[in-house]
């Protein structure tokens, strides 16, 4: 990490929050230990299909409930077929931190906040890009609950851009995420169209001990659980 420039947490957009560094190192490495014993089987890293059959570029595992295009099951539906991974305790604690933070920050440039008393998160996506994936701009419109949308990274750099409500073009904000940044957008921002537009190659931080790729936790509320 170049400390001589540090990057400085973003207002993206209105309910769209840009924090740097929000894993230290130790952290990081916790969490990429439990993303490799997630991925294994059963229930574990498959590579989604579009509902026409085609291949998404990315590898994911789901915890909580299972998502495949354009739906949420207890079982990997598009997989194996086995029950999904239990959303661990400790990832609902990093997201309601996540937006808590994320919050504060939003409020302190007298923006609209995210209501995070409210966030009761309960699934995620985990996704692996190699340095040929992408994630094409889309919309997380399953969940009807309009609860924000924590995204943590781990290992390379990505160009993540995120864009306007209405259609997958500009305008939008392009933004270079690096290994521990958070990302978290709800409120006026939880519609735009997003996506990864490339990973660059070789820049995970050594001490990460990540080869290659990126790692992207993301967590959602999907409104279908029941109430604690």
């Amino acid at each position: 990490m170049d400390t001589l420039f540090p990057r400085e947490p973003t207002v993206v957009r209105p309910g769209a929050v840009h924090l740097p560094d929000w894993l230290g190192p130790d952290e990081q490495r916790r969490w990429l230990a439990r993303c490799r014993d997630w991925a294994r089987s059963p229930a574990g890293l498959r590579r989604p299909h579009m509902p026409d059959g085609k291949p998404l570029s990315i590898r994911s595992v789901c915890l909580g409930w299972h998502w495949y295009p354009y739906a949420y099951s207890r079982t990997v539906d598009d997989g194996d077929g086995a029950p999904v991974k239990a959303f661990p305790d400790a990832l609902r604690d990093l997201a309601l931190r996540a937006v808590v933070d994320a919050d504060a920050h939003l409020r302190a440039r007298h923006g609209p906040g995210l209501e995070p008393a409210r966030f009761r998160p309960d699934a995620s996506i985990v996704n692996f890009y190699d340095h040929h994936a992408t994630l094409g701009l889309h919309q997380d419109g399953v969940e009807t609950c309009g609860s924000p949308v924590v995204t943590i990274s781990l290992g390379d750099d990505c160009l993540f851009r995120l864009g306007n409500d209405h259609r997958p073009t500009r305008p939008w904000h392009d933004l270079r995420l690096h290994s521990g940044d958070l990302l978290v957008f709800g409120g006026p921002a939880r519609a735009a169209f997003h996506g990864v537009v490339r990973v660059y190659p070789q820049t995970a931080p050594p001490e990460l001990g990540m080869k290659a790729g990126r790692i992207s936790i993301t967590v959602r509320e999907t409104g279908l659980s029941e109430p604690a």
